[in-house]
């Protein structure tokens, strides 16, 4: 970049503030990263947290929602050194009897292992699959137009999505492995699955397992923080590391700052530029629920009792949807559960990259209340040796992040909330606050552009592209930040 001053500077290199960037600097703009971290990337790192040659996602880890964002579409990622790893299946879940659900890219494949649920399952996803990319479009672009012939089966998912995933299941299925499957793709949303809005959670979820497959970046999430970083420097951009912003007076003037933070820092980097009634309605944003992550360096491939388990990068451990309800239960009233739900993931079964030869890295957390302090590394190690009896025999070395580690390595997780804020109902229609551009704070060329925005949280960068598209409509009318 040139001695003049940038057009825009963005502050957190996570990303969706790359995303931001790239597509600001795609249109010309002369833009300025800064990082308060050693490294780009947010929450897609990538380091040998255990032992030389195993590489380790420091937090996501499987990306659905990459490959059907919008914004990374508008992107030369492959260009840059993103591929992708589909494994055959998006999500296993296995049961204490030995069975497991799949979720397939085929509804009908899904469907015929769930026993007598073939035709509810079909019936439930079904239409919406049919319906998928336009779906994913209006779910990443809330403000969007959908087309006519869509609108049908995007009011059934809206009917669908805004019961508790407990009820829906309940009412649509009747196997364990159906409503098992609905319950551990729910729980993404770290709430009770007896909360409103949980089923379009586990819906949602399953629609993008058979729409996109639930892929894996080879070599680790930092491929993408490093082909986003690579974009914007192709573009003029400039991204830099270890440059912290405590206050946006330390900025020199330019036409936009675009804050990849949580509504509460953005308070106080603004100190008194917001107004006060914006800065209390910031203020009342909600936290969720935080996690506890547990890295493990393996001898071996993880010795799922049901080997069919091993056809996915992602495993979701609890057991039947009793068992997984009651550990989500246990978070939202404050408690640790003894038995609880445990997100797996592995890798190195899809990419032999992440590990010495005929090693195997794991990645898996658990849900936990905000700014916990227990460890959990034995309970989660308890899950999986539950269904894959010997797990605890192939561990070589383990590396744990409680809460405060886990808002050490990013901010934006405040008390270990991976989701930058609580995702019911409420809150994901006033994320932050309830405005038509939410993106868009009362400082003129000064906006929000964290997965505290819509539409939320995951790795496509949709919130950075929706901030960069309010910031190139402004800047044509003339609303630039000083």
């Amino acid at each position: 970049m040139s001695s003049s001053e940038p057009d825009a500077v963005v502050i957190g290199a996570g990303p969706n503030g790359l995303t931001a960037a790239a597509v600001l600097a795609g249109q010309g703009w002369r833009v300025l990263v800064r990082e308060a971290a050693p490294t780009a990337g947010g929450g897609t790192r990538t380091e040998a947290l255990t032992r030389p040659g195993f590489r380790h996602d420091v937090c996501s880890a499987v990306h659905p929602m990459a490959v059907v964002s919008l914004a990374f579409a508008t992107l030369p990622l492959a260009a840059h050194g993103v591929t992708w790893l589909q494994p055959d299946a998006a999500v296993a879940h296995p049961l204490d009897d030995g069975r497991a659900a799949l979720l397939l890219r085929s509804v009908a494949d899904t469907a015929a292992g769930l026993p007598g649920d073939e035709h509810r399952y079909r019936d439930l996803v079904g239409p919406l699959v049919e319906s998928g990319d336009e779906l994913m479009a209006v779910a990443l672009s809330p403000l969007s137009v959908p087309r006519p012939a869509a609108i049908p089966a995007l009011a059934r998912f809206g009917v669908l999505g805004v019961r508790s995933l407990c009820a829906l299941a309940e009412a649509r299925l009747t196997s364990e492995e159906g409503r098992a499957l609905l319950g551990g793709l729910a729980a993404h949303s770290m709430l009770s699955l007896r909360e409103a809005g949980t089923a379009g959670f586990g819906v949602f979820m399953a629609v993008t397992g058979h729409v996109a497959g639930w892929p894996v970046p080879a070599g680790g999430a930092q491929a993408i923080a490093d082909a986003l970083v690579a974009i914007i420097e192709a573009r003029g951009g400039e991204v830099v590391t270890g440059a912290p912003v405590h206050s946006l007076d330390e900025l020199s003037p330019c036409g936009a700052v675009l804050a990849d933070v949580t509504p509460s820092q953005l308070v106080a980097m603004a100190g008194g530029r917001l107004p006060a009634r914006h800065a209390r309605r910031l203020a009342r944003y909600r936290r969720g629920p935080g996690v506890y992550k547990v890295d493990w360096a393996l001898d071996g491939p993880i010795p799922w009792r049901n080997a069919a388990c091993g056809r996915s990068a992602t495993v979701h451990v609890g057991g039947g949807l009793p068992d997984v309800a009651g550990a989500e239960d246990d978070v939202a009233r404050g408690r640790h559960p003894e038995r609880p739900f445990v997100l797996v993931v592995q890798p190195s079964t899809f990419d032999p990259s992440r590990a010495p030869e005929g090693k195997h890295v794991g990645w898996a957390y658990c849900h936990v209340p905000n700014g916990s302090d227990v460890d959990m590394t034995d309970r989660i190690e308890a899950q999986v040796e539950r269904f894959a009896p010997g797990f605890r025999d192939r561990i070589l070395a383990r590396h744990v992040m409680g809460c405060a580690e886990v808002e050490a390595r990013n901010p934006n997780y405040v008390g270990g909330d991976i989701s930058a804020g609580r995702t019911d109902l409420r809150q994901l229609a006033g994320r932050p606050v309830l405005s038509v551009a939410p993106w868009r704070t009362p400082v003129p060329g000064l906006y929000l552009c964290s997965a505290s925005t819509p539409p939320g949280p995951g790795v496509h960068g949709m919130c950075g592209w929706h901030a960069a598209r309010v910031a190139l409509a402004d800047r044509r009318r003339g609303r630039t930040f000083r």
